[in-house]
């Protein structure tokens, strides 16, 4: 393995630990503000500069600058919940290792439909949790699963396509007015702003999309309830 395939490594492993959402996200904390140039970089169409690596550890001090360089050890140091000895004998092992290990795995939420979502709160966790992709990603911790956005009516806080993520709440929880929720009601899954109603029995409904109207819903049709924690954002 090369040091250039290696820091394509520490890339994939920083984004992981939540340092940046992407690849571009990287190289602007490197300080390339331009995307082709660092693009140019890290599929070695120029050489490496001279500090590179040096920048790409400081963006966490876990990276282990002796491996980037020599491949001799791991990819983070002195963490054991990641020390699976990347080489190139068990490259690609170890990097499903690094997804599979029970420690992590913990940590990883599960993409799910809005059909999905129904049963998740219904209580066929484990069941959906399998069949799901799974996702790591540390600024999420303690959030339940992620669904992807559909429609524009909470745009532009949240465009079609969109990934939020969403913790799962009781439907005796107090409500945070004027937070997003993901609500599963009798006309299915609405990610929705909700507001304070005049009736403490409901709750009003509100899209971000001024073309779409509030209304207002009894607090007794929602079926299951989720707050919103965070996003994921496609370009």
């Amino acid at each position: 393995m090369t040091e250039l395939q290696r820091v394509k490594i520490v890339l994939k492993t920083l984004i992981s630990l939540g340092v940046a959402k992407n690849q571009e996200g990287i190289g602007k904390l490197l300080g390339y503000s331009n995307k082709s140039s660092f693009s140019q970089v890290i599929n070695g169409k120029v050489n490496l500069p001279a500090d590179f690596v040096d920048r790409l550890c400081a963006l966490n001090t876990q990276i282990n600058k002796e491996w980037i360089k020599t491949g001799i050890g791991n990819v983070l140091e002195n963490n054991s919940n990641y020390n699976k000895g990347y080489n190139d004998e068990n490259y690609n092992t170890s990097v499903n290792d690094f997804f599979t290990d029970a420690s992590i795995k913990n940590q990883t939420l599960p993409l799910i439909s809005a059909e999905a979502m129904i049963e998740y709160n219904a209580g066929n966790k484990r069941s959906i949790e399998l069949n799901a992709a799974k996702f790591l990603i540390p600024t999420f911790q303690g959030s339940d699963y992620l669904i992807t956005v559909i429609g524009s009516s909470m745009y532009p806080k949240y465009n079609n396509g969109d990934i939020v993520a969403c913790k799962h709440l009781s439907l005796d929880t107090f409500f945070q007015w004027n937070k997003v929720y993901v609500i599963n009601t009798e006309q299915g899954i609405l990610v929705k702003r909700i507001c304070k109603s005049e009736n403490d029995d409901f709750v009003t409904i509100v899209s971000d999309n001024k073309d779409y109207n509030s209304f207002e819903i009894p607090k007794s049709k929602l079926l299951s309830i989720a707050i919103v924690t965070g996003v994921i954002r496609l370009e």
